[in-house]
């Protein structure tokens, strides 16, 4: 029975040095992360566009956030959006899932986040995408699997057989679209408050 209990004892002591696995802060608002990087994606690149997006911190001194303020302004399909993103390196290998701390208010909550890889972050090349609702009234985390990000060509979604290269993502953006494809057509202003934006 001693030899038992000592495996036992052995056994759980072992276990309770297996620790949770580091998460990976892309962007933490609540610190030192600013906005300066990050550049506007909205469908002003057309001609026909009319839509508007900025990021700002918003600070006192009880906190310190990111605000992505949005105004929609789609075409009478739903076709439009307004984004933001930020260029870069990142190796995220080994992650499964993209986790955002967040709050929308404003007359919409539907967006969406736009990941590119292999530094093709910009036409002709498609995006990864996946949409989400952001949480309103409280702060919560949303989290959206690497797994579930499948590609888009301008909103459309792309049957390809190539998945999202998580050892080379070269671009991270936030957008609100106008739901040209989707079930639900989206307008007006609103935004998303982010504290951080993590890999897990």
């Amino acid at each position: 029975m001693d030899q038992l209990a000592t495996e036992f004892e052995n056994s759980v002591t072992a276990d309770s040095y297996v620790s949770e696995p580091v998460k990976q802060y892309l962007f933490d608002f609540t610190k030192t992360d600013d906005v300066d990087n990050w550049q506007e994606q909205s469908d002003t690149v057309r001609s026909v566009g009319m839509s508007k997006a900025v990021f700002v911190i918003h600070r006192n001194a009880e906190f310190r956030r990111a605000i992505f303020f949005a105004l929609l302004n789609p075409q009478p399909n739903g076709a439009g959006f307004a984004g933001i993103r930020a260029l870069g390196t990142y190796n995220l290998t080994g992650r499964t899932k993209l986790q955002l701390l967040c709050r929308g208010q404003g007359q919409f909550n539907g967006f969406k986040v736009v990941l590119r890889h292999k530094g093709l972050n910009d036409e002709p090349n498609y995006s990864f995408e996946q949409y989400f609702q952001a949480p309103k009234d409280e702060f919560a985390i949303r989290e959206l699997p690497f797994s579930e990000f499948k590609a888009y060509y301008r909103g459309k979604r792309v049957n390809n057989n190539e998945t999202l290269d998580l050892s080379q993502v070269t671009s991270i953006g936030i957008q609100i679209y106008g739901g040209v494809y989707q079930p639900i057509k989206q307008k007006g202003p609103a935004t998303l408050e982010l504290d951080w934006i993590r890999a897990e």
